[in-house]
């Protein structure tokens, strides 16, 4: 068995750890913000968008506006684009409100490398739209910036490129902000952002009680692992999305290599495996993310994608 390394050890504990605090925090007002509003509290940082266009952070992103805002480096092979790839959703969920009603803001914490071409190209891979806008600026006025939302952890500023992935949501009217996991239900974040947070403007005319609210489902580990880390990028029999449909992927592919591919995606690529490299061409340059996962998980999840895409066959 390949033993990982003690430094591939340590961050994986931390991305682990990383993404348990954003689950912990999603559903809790940021102490930071609570209340806060105007350009008393906010830096108003000079920030570049991804079309080259100068902004302030505070006069021209958020002032009077619902907003959401996250922090991502483009260089970054696991934790940003599978971050990117959820929001993506929720972008998708929120449709022509945002740019209108909403407004989305990734800015990179890697500004030596992010420059506003690579940081076009990076949303270009992810197909996004008008209203999302992504920003780079001076390293010290982006950690300031993080440090004033909550979003700065001393702890792993420590060259290693981790970060926390939290995201902040808000509403600069009535200074209600809330930080979240971008790893949450889509459908739930698009409707904190796109409702929950406006101060009486908007109303929902097909709201529903709680009282009608279902049970909980109940996955299984294979199923769970795809609905939260694949289903932002793949479909099992609804065709293409930002990447390939999996249907049929586990009689497709070799088992050991579909193991090492869920593995280790980012070392497949960088030793030129043809099949990595196919897929990288022909997906945008989209690279997989390395979820992270062990021998267990990628078992499970093979598992639950064979016995999906049996049932997709039966029904077609």
């Amino acid at each position: 068995m390949k033993v990982p390394s003690p430094k591939r050890l340590r961050r994986k504990n931390r991305i682990a750890a990383l993404l348990l605090a954003a689950f912990v925090v999603q559903a809790s007002a940021c102490p930071a913000l609570a209340g806060s509003r105007g350009a008393g509290y906010f830096p108003n940082i000079p920030l570049i968008t991804h079309e080259g266009e100068s902004v302030r952070f505070y006069d021209d992103l958020v002032e009077n506006r619902v907003v959401a805002v996250n922090f991502i480096y483009t260089s970054c092979p696991d934790s940003c684009p599978a971050e990117t790839a959820k929001l993506k959703q929720v972008y998708n969920e929120l449709g022509d409100r945002v740019g209108r009603d909403v407004f989305m803001y990734s800015i990179s914490i890697d500004p030596e490398h992010d420059t506003p071409a690579v940081l076009k190209k990076f949303r270009k891979k992810f197909q996004i739209g008008p209203g999302w806008v992504f920003l780079t600026g001076e390293e010290a006025d982006i950690t300031l910036l993080r440090q004033k939302l909550g979003l700065y952890l001393d702890e792993i500023q420590d060259g290693s490129g981790d970060h926390n992935i939290s995201f902040i949501v808000g509403n600069d009217r009535t200074g209600k902000w809330i930080k979240r996991s971008p790893f949450d239900n889509p459908k739930s974040l698009a409707n904190l952002i796109g409702y929950g947070l406006f101060d009486g403007m908007l109303q929902r005319s097909n709201a529903r009680s709680y009282a009608n609210v279902p049970d909980a489902p109940k996955y299984s580990r294979g199923e769970y692992l795809y609905r939260s880390r694949c289903a932002s990028c793949h479909t099992i029999g609804g065709g293409e999305s930002l990447g390939p449909d999996l249907h049929g992927v586990t009689k497709l592919r070799d088992h050991a290599w579909l193991v090492r591919w869920l593995k280790e995606p980012d070392e497949m690529l960088a030793e030129g495996d043809p099949i990595a490299r196919e897929l990288f061409e022909r997906y945008n340059q989209l690279a997989m993310p390395n979820l992270r996962l062990d021998d267990a998980d990628a078992e499970a999840l093979i598992e639950f994608m064979a016995a999906q895409s049996r049932r997709v066959g039966r029904a077609r």
